[in-house]
């Protein structure tokens, strides 16, 4: 064997071993994505318009990340909304608004009730995120508290239970199509 050794010496007398740096670097380099920059100056452009839904976004009040949000239409029984609040309904269609700008997240929550009024969908589920760490925090939460009151099919909304998403999500309770009341009353009448 000190043959083979030494054969394996004179083989790799002329052969410079590699220099290694010392440190590892972990943190990837900020490299240029055009897309990334194309999204964030859209996110902070104003858009236009409204077309067609009446949700404003002017004067929207700050809502804490992590604040439990709800409200009540006057009629809406206790029973009910305490129902909504603690999760007790079947959720019937979901929202997601996570990585939407808010002009997006506007557009999207009035498609959504509209869609779910005309599928007759009485509970939904939005998923807004809480927002934290971030220069705007609670931004889509606010706006979405701040919308849900004013469409007219909204009865009431209140902040998830935990395994629904908590802080970062919202029960929407919509009002019964006139189809659903008439079944309801013929399900439920005395005759």
């Amino acid at each position: 064997m000190s043959d083979d050794e030494d054969f394996f010496r004179q083989s790799m007398a002329d052969v410079q071993p590699i220099k290694q740096p010392k440190r590892v670097n972990l943190k990837a380099e900020n490299a240029s994505n055009p897309g990334l920059e194309h999204r964030k100056k859209a996110a902070v452009e104003e858009m236009p318009s409204h077309q067609g839904d009446p949700l404003s976004d002017e004067c929207i009040e700050p809502v804490d990340p992590l604040e439990i949000i709800g409200y009540q239409r006057p009629g809406v029984q206790h029973g009910v909304y305490k129902n909504l609040r603690l999760g007790k309904y079947q959720i019937e269609a979901r929202l997601d608004l996570h990585h939407k700008t808010v002009e997006q997240a506007r557009r999207s929550v009035y498609q959504f009730i509209k869609d779910c009024i005309e599928h007759d969908i009485r509970c939904a589920l939005i998923t807004h995120g809480k927002g934290e760490g971030r220069k705007d925090s609670g931004l889509i939460k606010s706006a979405v508290a701040h919308w849900l009151p004013q469409i007219d099919a909204v009865l009431a909304f209140h902040s998830a239970q935990k395994h629904h998403g908590g802080a970062g999500a919202t029960y929407v309770m919509l009002k019964k199509s006139d189809k659903k009341r008439l079944e309801n009353m013929e399900r439920f009448s005395k005759r």
